[in-house]
């Protein structure tokens, strides 16, 4: 699961910084967001937005950033974003499966 997020995320950055900038390949879940891509908080944004299309509500970029302090938010990696995506998902196929409130399979 997590190497498919993973690569989602990998698309959805190329997209918003470009082929040019950035390889495909060349993001790891060891790969930062300030000092190895050089995100802007307008690119932060557009990853957010892509993150909402793609998973709904249920991924926050904006709220999962606000729980962190200034130096977690520059030492942020890909792999953390991943974790978070898929602790969420994961939660919300749980919910699904077994019929538990507030889940619903069209969520998002």
């Amino acid at each position: 699961m997590a190497a498919d997020i993973l690569a989602e995320i990998t698309g959805m950055l190329v997209e918003i910084v470009g082929d040019e900038y950035l390889l495909a390949d060349e993001v790891t879940m060891k790969t930062t967001f300030n000092e190895d891509l050089a995100l802007e908080s307008i690119e932060f944004v557009a990853l957010a937005e892509l993150l909402h299309q793609r998973y709904g509500s249920r991924v926050d970029l904006m709220g999962f950033l606000a729980e962190k302090d200034m130096d977690a938010i520059l030492a942020m990696s890909v792999g953390e974003l991943v974790t978070h995506i898929g602790r969420i998902t994961h939660a919300s196929l749980v919910r699904t499966a077994t019929g538990a409130p507030g889940a619903s399979a069209t969520d998002g």
